[in-house]
């Protein structure tokens, strides 16, 4: 296999921003930066069934949010520009001395960005982004994964799977397989011990590294941890989130119906397990695991039931409850110290982790 370097940089530099984009942007990221006495005494206190409070600052943004465009109403293009649009605006500063390499191009055609941090590493993320397996890029994420290449201190290899409807299930598991693949047979050109790489991905994302974990299981090289930040992983269960948060701004049942129904044209494939890995039958070939979930998640309790599955499995496991945040919080950082926080809290994992494989 090669690698095709194209261009000199992996990704696009973002638009400049439009003077109302920066006022947005400005008055978005200061709800995060006032008193905690003030903030708590403009924001809505809003307290799920299970006691967790909102933190204030995301209160507020939903609340100002309130009226804007439902991705759900409009075709999977337009969802894409206005995804593609807030993570522009809203986008954190970008560390400094993380390294952008040119993009790869792998024999498939499939395409991936490596960060490198400052200081040299040996170790691998193979990140998988969120977006429902319809929305999002690794454009999209640029500057979280820079945010976790400089807080683990770790290479990230951030890649672009296909996604719905141009690329339904099970196009996004083939992808991350293959991005896998090529990555292991990759590590000594690139300077990484294979026996330290690390699957991390949030929502759709923490639902492919879940499946594709298990489907690595058996064999020589396997990640030494995987890290789901608040992951879908049960395509056909009820449970008690995804009925009170059904209405949540963050991510609603209508929204989830809606790129479901474009991820799974065939709505028999949900009780496949690289589908719901929760229901896979034999988990124990799972790697450590960390799971992030949101306490104003639909996906919330599903997480929960996947973490008690891999336990009951031998698997060792660190749930991180971020009981005052909701979906995506990934991206919120730059408005939340309360999501920087738990995105701080993943990377110290993994920084740390990582130590005990050297």
């Amino acid at each position: 296999m090669t690698v095709t370097a194209q261009a000199l940089a992996p990704v696009q530099a973002p638009a400049a921003l439009s003077v109302a984009e920066r006022l947005q942007r400005a008055a978005f990221t200061g709800l995060g930066s006032l008193p905690g006495g003030l903030l708590r005494r403009l924001a809505p206190r809003v307290v799920n069934a299970d006691g967790d409070v909102l933190a204030p600052e995301i209160a507020l943004l939903l609340k100002a949010t309130a009226g804007a465009p439902d991705f759900s109403d409009g075709t999977p293009e337009q969802a894409r520009a206005i995804v593609a649009n807030d993570s522009r605006v809203f986008a954190d500063k970008a560390p400094a001395g993380v390294r952008v390499e040119p993009e790869i191009v792998l024999p498939t055609g499939l395409r991936a960005t490596m960060y490198r941090p400052a200081v040299p590493s040996n170790a691998l993320v193979l990140f998988l982004h969120g977006g429902g397996f319809v929305l999002s890029s690794r454009q999209d994420y640029d500057v979280p994964v820079r945010l976790i290449a400089d807080g683990a201190g770790v290479n990230v290899l951030s890649v672009e799977y296909g996604v719905a409807p141009e690329s339904p299930f099970p196009g996004p598991v083939d992808d991350a397989v293959t991005a896998w693949r090529f990555a292991v047979e990759h590590c000594a050109q690139w300077g990484v011990d294979p026996a330290r790489i690390v699957l991390l991905g949030d929502s759709a994302g923490g639902n492919l590294c879940a499946v594709l974990a298990n489907i690595v299981a058996g064999e020589q090289v396997r990640p030494c941890l995987q890290v789901l930040m608040y992951p879908v992983v049960d395509a056909v269960g009820n449970y008690p989130s995804r009925r009170e948060f059904a209405g949540n701004a963050a991510l609603s049942a209508k929204q989830i119906a809606w790129l479901t129904d474009l991820y799974l044209p065939d709505r028999l494939d949900a009780v496949d397990p690289r589908v719901s890995p929760i229901l896979a039958e034999d988990l124990s070939g799972a790697p450590p695991t960390l799971i992030t979930v949101a306490g104003f998640d639909p996906l919330r309790d599903e997480a929960l039931a996947y973490a008690r599955r891999l336990e009951e499995a031998g698997v060792p496991v660190r749930v991180f409850r971020e009981s005052g945040l909701v979906h995506g919080y990934v991206s919120m950082t730059r408005i939340s110290p309360t999501a920087r926080a738990a995105l701080d809290r993943v990377t110290g994992t993994i920084r740390t982790t990582l130590q005990e494989f050297r």
